[in-house]
């Protein structure tokens, strides 16, 4: 089968934008050439990054985004491709966590977590993919978590909706194979970003604890975004005829913590 070519235009739209890795792709893909569009709950952040892509000579628009509501994930597919045109690159990054285990989580907050980030990703590709099936070309990439290969101990809902958004990135991978869209997966290790800021220190010190007693943790060092979203930025740049199915990403050794 042959693909068609990549139109010059490929608008990118990028949810969970507002800080990390999501606002780390939106700038890299900015700065290749993409239109991007970000969506996050935190509109004047991502208002502000806008201006500074813009300053650097991107198209870049900010738009609300809650991906665990439907009517603001149907408005911000809607306001995306009116800004943009038709969207070419879906990168699936907001995400939450929380600490707490398995047993001890009530069952409202793990599912809200579910709800964030694995119910809200399947939402806005089941509004984003069909038009890519359609035109035979599209990119669709989900950012997960190092918890995939190696469970994270104390944050048992981030955990289950990682892996189970991985498996939905890879059934994907089978149901669109040969339609012109490629899913991808890119799997950063620890990272430094937001994610975590808000615990409290003394779940943070228990957690780390079991996290170094399970080998999560092995040095002290962590990824910076936008050595993530260089990985994405690789994927979708990739010529057609070729899938990178997955980028796992660990930062490099350092000193041990």
């Amino acid at each position: 089968m042959s693909f068609p070519a990549h139109p010059e235009r490929r608008p990118a739209v990028i949810t969970g934008a507002s800080s990390g890795i999501g606002e780390a792709v939106a700038r890299a893909l900015a700065g290749a050439g993409h239109p991007v569009v970000l969506g996050a709950r935190r509109l004047d952040r991502c208002a502000e990054i806008v201006r500074e892509i813009e300053r650097d000579g991107g198209e870049a628009h900010a738009l609300q985004l809650d991906v665990a509501d439907e009517r603001s994930t149907k408005d911000f597919v809607a306001g995306a491709v009116a800004a943009v045109g038709a969207i070419e690159i879906f990168i699936s990054n907001a995400g939450e966590s929380w600490p707490g285990t398995a047993v001890e989580t009530v069952p409202e907050d793990f599912a809200r977590t579910v709800e964030i980030n694995l119910l809200g990703a399947q939402r806005l590709v089941s509004m984003i993919a069909p038009a890519m099936v359609e035109r035979g070309r599209g990119d669709i990439v989900f950012v997960t978590s190092d918890s995939v290969r190696v469970p994270w101990p104390g944050v048992a809902s981030y955990v289950s909706s990682k892996w189970g958004l991985e498996g939905l990135a890879r059934v994907m991978q089978m149901e669109l194979e040969g339609s012109g869209v490629r899913t991808s997966i890119v799997r950063p290790g620890p990272t430094l970003t937001e994610m975590g800021t808000r615990w409290d220190p003394n779940e943070i010190e228990s957690m780390v604890g079991q996290f170094k007693k399970w080998g999560v943790l092995r040095h002290g060092h962590l990824l910076r975004p936008d050595a993530v979203a260089a990985a994405v930025a690789y994927i979708v740049g990739a010529p057609r005829g070729t899938h990178i199915t997955l980028v796992d990403l660990q930062p490099e050794g350092g000193q041990p913590l």
